[in-house]
């Protein structure tokens, strides 16, 4: 080729791919997956992404991450993990639960995947927490186990006797047996149980009819994305018809529901950001187990609590994480 013909190229842009190209082709790339929303989602995502940067990988620099969110529609899950996998991300990451872990998995047994799932065991994400999967690990939130504490935690600060209630996903595949550990939770507390699904608008509008036709002393709202997505709502139903309340993150106290308990995740998504670093500095999935939340937490709303004419012990105070006026 003639130099004057070469010069023509690159002047037309023809002449090969451009810096800033040539830099997004050497950094690593992470599909980021979500059944939540990206607003809903701003502090746990900080907290991953600082996990990262302890390994040096940081966003836009030495690492660029795509996004898919389903904004709480599980059925758009496959579809957006299909994408994904298409880019062929060196590790996909499969955040707000298990159908997020799910619909991941489905779409790739060669590319390794991380999560944060509420019962990853249970809800078939993984075969077991030490040996979860020849391409999968994560972070898992124990939901399950802490249904009967969160229960313990409610009653203390109602009175005696009455009807709870438990708000579920009944799209969820562990409704039913999440119901159940409420159900045993209950009996052993000496409450009447009342178990409320849903997993629409309409339908939570029709459960919190139910609970307060059976007069509900108080409820439990499952761990379940879809109603992280609907914060704003089911708090705002609670307060309308002075239902006491506990949920699973201090999200839900924070934008003035009465409290909640379980892990933070804040600090469970950084563990998750964590993994993803030692993933691409080199160490091997296989031998990457399923680890545990190492904080957890009791927020109190007390503003709430005196609207609903309640009293928190000072046995609940004490043991609190965070008291919010």
């Amino acid at each position: 080729m003639k130099r004057r013909e070469f010069l023509g190229l690159v002047a037309g842009g023809i002449a090969g791919p451009t810096l800033e190209q040539a830099q997004q082709q050497t950094v690593p790339l992470i599909g980021f997956l979500s059944s939540r929303s990206p607003e809903d989602s701003k502090p746990h995502l900080a907290g991953f992404l600082r996990g990262l940067e302890a390994f040096g990988f940081i966003d836009g620099k030495t690492l660029r991450i795509e996004y898919r969110w389903a904004n709480g529609q599980y059925d758009q899950l496959r579809k957006l993990a299909q994408e994904l996998a298409a880019l062929q991300p060196a590790i996909m990451v499969a955040a707000g639960g298990a159908p997020s872990a799910r619909a991941a998995k489905s779409v790739t047994m060669s590319i390794p995947i991380t999560f944060v799932a509420g019962d990853s065991v249970t809800e078939g994400v993984v075969a077991s927490l030490n040996q979860p999967g020849a391409n999968i690990t994560g972070v898992d939130l124990m939901s399950g186990e802490l249904t009967g504490k969160r229960l313990g935690l409610l009653t203390q600060i109602l009175p005696p006797g009455g009807v709870i209630g438990f708000l579920t996903n009944t799209k969820g595949v562990q409704s039913s047996l999440r119901a159940e550990d409420f159900r045993l939770a209950a009996a052993g507390s000496g409450r009447e149980p009342l178990v409320a699904g849903a997993s629409t608008d309409a339908e939570i509008e029709s459960a919190f009819s139910l609970l307060v036709q059976k007069r509900v002393v108080g409820m439990l709202v499952e761990n379940d994305p879809f109603f992280d997505s609907r914060r704003e709502r089911l708090i705002q139903l609670t307060r309308e018809r002075s239902i006491p309340a506990i949920y699973h993150i201090r999200e839900f106290p924070l934008a003035g529901g009465l409290m909640s308990y379980g892990a933070n995740l804040v600090d469970a998504y950084n563990q998750m950001g964590v993994q993803v670093g030692r993933l691409l500095k080199g160490a091997s999935i296989a031998d990457q187990p399923v680890v545990r939340p190492t904080k957890f937490e009791l927020a109190l709303n007390i503003g709430t609590a005196k609207r609903l004419g309640l009293t928190i012990p000072p046995t609940v105070l004490a043991i609190a994480d965070e008291v919010i006026d």
